[in-house]
């Protein structure tokens, strides 16, 4: 009893030493319209076979039987949907909250297999998604036709002071090399056990630590060439960022990017492809490049790639205005419903300047078919009302925003995109529940 209870008050009080048996069944625990019962069933209707082909253990054969991957499957999508992004979180929540305990079925899981499953999973979520808007598709549910792209920057999991320059790079590559040559003399040298282990396991440290370093600079090496090939594109004589380039000896492949509220951060470039129709997301790409000017070509690329069609429109955002990619798109039969460039204002009073209306018409009339087309179709009130669809787009970046993905806690393209997928196929997961209500 608290304090404040007077003598003689009679309350019930919790009794936490009896002895006692607890008789139920799990799946009672769990109501029959509970959204981790139609994760489950969604997750028995997909092909697994190419984990199941993984699994060496048969009956009547050595070795412990491995976890069912249905279940790591449904665990990380069902976590997804809850917004649930650690594999630490996960495998707590597997021992504390029924539905994921329901989802276990009392098999025991940890963090290592579940943060394994996830990166493991991204070939199989990218065939999951091909092969679901495929159906989709041929249901008259999803249109391929026309879609919106537009691209989502998620913070990298690196830190901006660990960016360093190309020549500090080879500094510290260099040393690290002499040191993982001294500690592996040592190990040669020194007979002692106890020694010997620690000695590995810093000479294992100081690998690693090479191995990023090497990453780096070769991430170093690379911007200043893409830098030099921009240059060299637009005929400029050195390249237009005077700053030395620099990489992350954390996460190499991230980059330093403009976010949403103006500031810079390392970051990679989520590229969605979503249905406006629909609703659904058919296609995702992930990359470090900080614009989006050059992905409008990659976005039909990736959908022909997918379904083998390509869309007849595309919906974009004022970042995607690339002259280049826009007369490419034209070349492939696609129309780039993208804005045009603000126009400068000239002030009342100010006098017209013949020289700039001339460069300017001289400029227009240069511009490639692709590029007058578009500039001629966006002039129209009909094409402002198709590139509007274009916002349908920016739900499935809200959902995957409110499920977690504000920063990213894992390195490379590869664990990125992975992790791209599996909010994408939550999302979808959603959109097909609400679209075929004989599949819930």
């Amino acid at each position: 009893m608290a304090l404040g209870g007077r003598a003689g008050l009679r309350v019930s009080r919790p009794v936490r030493d009896q002895q006692a048996w607890d008789m139920g069944c799990l799946d009672d625990l769990i109501a029959a319209d509970h959204r981790v019962r139609q994760v489950w069933a969604w997750v028995e209707s997909l092909d697994l076979s190419a984990f199941y082909d993984a699994i060496l253990t048969v009956e009547g054969g050595a070795g412990r039987p491995p976890i069912d991957p249905a279940i790591l499957m449904a665990l990380w999508l069902y976590a997804t949907l809850e917004g649930v992004g650690s594999a630490r979180l996960l495998e707590r929540l597997c021992r504390s909250d029924v539905a994921y305990r329901w989802l276990c079925g009392g098999v025991g899981v940890n963090h290592h297999s579940l943060s394994d499953f996830r990166v493991e999973a991204g070939s199989m979520l990218d065939d999951l998604l091909t092969r679901s808007m495929a159906a989709l598709v041929a249901a008259d549910i999803v249109g391929l036709d026309c879609l919106a792209v537009d691209g989502v920057r998620v913070r990298a999991s690196a830190g901006a002071s660990s960016f360093r320059s190309q020549d500090r790079l080879v500094e510290l590559e260099d040393a690290a090399r002499r040191k993982v040559a001294q500690l592996r003399q040592e190990l040669q040298s020194d007979p002692a056990a106890g020694s010997k282990r620690t000695q590995e396991r810093a000479a294992r440290e100081a690998a690693a630590r090479l191995a990023r370093l090497e990453a780096a600079r070769k991430a170093a090496k690379t911007i200043e060439e893409e830098r030099q090939r921009e240059a060299e594109k637009e005929r400029r004589r050195k390249p237009k960022k005077a700053k030395a380039p620099r990489a992350s000896t954390t996460d190499a492949q991230a980059r330093i990017m403009s976010m949403a509220d103006g500031g810079f951060r390392p970051a990679y470039n989520l590229q969605f492809k979503t249905d406006p129709k629909s609703g659904c997301v058919v296609g995702l790409e992930v990359t470090n490049k900080a614009s989006d000017r050059a992905q409008l070509m990659a976005a039909i690329e990736e959908i022909e790639r997918r379904h083998g069609v390509k869309p007849s429109r595309l919906l974009a955002d004022g970042g995607y205005a690339s002259k280049e990619q826009i007369e490419q798109a034209h070349q492939a039969g696609v129309e780039a419903f993208v804005p045009l460039p603000p126009v400068k204002e000239t002030p009342v009073d100010a006098e017209p300047d013949d020289k700039a209306q001339a460069q300017a018409a001289r400029d227009k009339a240069k511009e490639t078919p692709g590029v007058q087309a578009w500039r001629e179709r966006m002039a129209k009130e009909e094409s402002v009302a198709i590139y509007r669809r274009r916002f349908a787009c920016e739900r499935p970046h809200a959902d995957a925003r409110n499920r977690g993905l504000q920063r990213l806690m894992v390195r490379g393209l590869t664990k990125v995109r992975a992790i791209g997928l599996w909010h994408v196929t939550a999302y979808n997961f959603l959109q097909i529940q609400r679209l075929t209500p004989q599949a819930a």
